[in-house]
């Protein structure tokens, strides 16, 4: 498809539609009028004009609509309009320069239509509607001075938009033409609800987010003023562009870093940040935005739980093991010297953005790792999606963005899925517990390796995974051919899958004796999650202690 459309080409497909309608909103003089209906015109879709059809409801000009009941009035009034106009077939429309403003409007506009600010020079805007007499915001005024103020009071909300169209001072045509090749390359992002028992909350997956960080919570912050958590590694590739996104509607952000690194989940940094954020004077309604990998969602998270009994998180996870794991679900914590989160607190954000461009900074490795909890998300419940992993899974660790989305979005609606059903993990089988398929193995593991990162959590997980199914099979819970299917996937993907590829040597005693002290632990009992097969996974609390160790034997450990 053309990104340059001549102005007689038929109606365009625009992906960004998508059923929705279209709203033109900005200061007046922008041209809103104008260029949608030449947008209507080339979309094949009806133009609206709001003040139009505000008069036509009044039977009045707008000018002696405010001169006889107020500006107040005339918002309200507004406000029943758009909800109208909205409510049918997509339309194109274009809005007065204040309606955007009134939180009601907005969010109706959210729901229904892509929203498209169009930017004007106050210069401009000034040229173009000198002498202009039914403005009543301009009677007895000078029109640059007032458009100023206007600018200043509302840019921040006007940047709110879907799309900001930096306009200037040329044809209606040529800003035509640059709204639908904006249009044509906009995605919108893919979201998918997340509800469990304590809050309702959306993950938005897609490219670009943090750039447009501002405009995509704005509608979910308590206020306008966040704490800005993230790692040292992280800080230098993407604080710069959030804090811009940020700033861009007018949210007022403080950033505090952490050493990159699990060694971060400790009690030391824990209680800096928390003196961080009381030194701050942060109130209850200022919000926590966890940006990093899951070491800073979960650390950011337990200090936003435990500062005055629970601050306002956000969850911006940068890594594909993040993005698809530990942003969803609420789980928060810290580390322990006797095992891997053992200190924490369930505390559910307000929204995840989950951008997909963060994903081409990371280390081949770290994407790899990612990926194993992807392929979790088959192995525990859901064949299709291990049978599109074993398709696709090397296009998402070669970098294809829309392969890379769709995988995010279907193993986070997994998660999402069992965690609405179970949020704090009280079922005592099945249950949120499945999402610890390969954890048991992978938990001990990783403390004994001292979480030194010689073993990412993703790769400790695809080694447990691999020793779930085989402990399943020895069991004789599940075919010796879905456990080699597992590896064979596994090993595919680069992922270690056995204790030889550690280069160290391990003790089955020790390993068993950090499994003993895992948070999964009932009753002194082991508990594993096995599988009967691929996606038929089960909480299983009678393995003997003996089956273990000798898979553990057979897979390389000493006594």
């Amino acid at each position: 498809m053309s990104r340059n459309l001549p102005l007689r080409d038929p109606p365009a497909p625009v992906e960004a539609l998508a059923g929705r309608s279209l709203v033109l909103v900005g200061l007046m003089g922008a041209g809103k009028t104008s260029i949608g209906r030449r947008l209507a015109a080339r979309l094949g879709l009806p133009f609206r004009d709001a003040d139009i059809e505000i008069e036509a409801a009044a039977g009045c000009s707008i000018s002696e609509f405010f001169e006889r009941f107020g500006e107040q009035a005339f918002r309200d009034g507004e406000k029943r309009v758009v909800r109208r106009l909205l409510a049918g077939d997509p339309i194109v429309l274009a809005t007065g320069g204040g309606a955007f403003m009134d939180p009601d409007t907005r969010a109706l506009m959210r729901e229904f239509a892509t929203t498209i600010w169009l930017d004007c020079p106050i210069p401009v805007l000034s040229d173009r509607v000198a002498g202009r007499t039914h403005r009543p915001l301009l009677t007895g005024t000078d029109p640059a001075e007032t458009l100023a103020r206007l600018s200043a009071a509302r840019g921040a909300i006007y940047a709110e938009a879907d799309l900001t169209i930096a306009c200037q001072d040329e044809s209606p045509e040529a800003t035509t033409t640059r709204v639908l090749t904006a249009l044509l390359a906009w995605r919108r992002p893919r979201t998918l609800s997340v509800t469990t028992g304590s809050r309702s909350y959306e993950l938005l997956i897609g490219c670009g987010l943090l750039a447009r960080a501002g405009a995509l919570l704005a509608p979910v912050l308590p206020q306008k003023r966040v704490m800005v958590v993230t790692d040292e590694g992280v800080a230098r590739l993407h604080l710069a562009p959030l804090l811009e996104g940020l700033a861009r509607t007018g949210i007022r952000a403080e950033s505090v870093t952490v050493p990159a690194g699990e060694g971060a989940k400790s009690f030391a940094c824990f209680e800096r940040l928390v003196d961080e954020f009381l030194a701050a004077a942060v109130d209850r309604r200022t919000t926590v935005l966890a940006l990093g990998g899951g070491v800073v969602g979960d650390l950011a998270g337990f200090a936003a739980a435990a500062t005055m009994r629970g601050l306002p998180l956000v969850q911006i996870p940068t890594t594909l093991l993040a993005q698809v794991d530990s942003s969803v679900g609420g789980k928060t914590g810290i580390n322990s010297p006797r095992g891997k989160n053992l200190i924490g607190a369930f505390h559910q954000p307000l929204r995840v953005l989950a951008d997909t461009d963060t994903l081409t900074t990371l280390p081949e490795r770290e994407l790899r790792a990612g990926y194993a909890e992807i392929v979790k998300a088959g192995l525990i419940g859901d064949p299709g999606f291990f049978a599109w992993c074993e398709t696709h899974g090397a296009a998402v660790l070669a970098g294809n963005a829309d392969a890379q989305a769709e995988a995010i979005l279907r193993a986070a609606a997994f998660k999402a899925a069992v965690v609405g059903d179970d949020e704090r993990e009280e079922k005592p089988q099945d249950g949120r517990a499945l999402l610890n398929l390969g954890h048991t193995f992978a938990h001990a593991l990783e403390a004994e390796t001292l979480y030194s990162g010689a073993l990412l959590h993703g790769e400790a997980v695809a080694i447990g995974t691999v020793l779930a199914f085989h402990l399943s099979v020895a069991l004789g819970y599940c075919a010796e051919g879905e456990a080699a299917r597992v590896g064979a996937h596994l090993t595919a993907s680069g992922l270690p899958t056995g204790l030889d590829k550690l280069n160290r040597r391990f003790s089955a005693a020790r390993l068993i004796g950090h499994m003993r002290r895992d948070k999964k632990m009932r009753d002194g009992a082991l508990h594993f999650v096995l599988a009967r097969g691929i996606g038929r996974a089960f909480t299983c609390p009678t393995v003997p202690p003996q089956s273990v160790t000798e898979l553990l034997r057979e897979a390389g450990c000493e006594e």
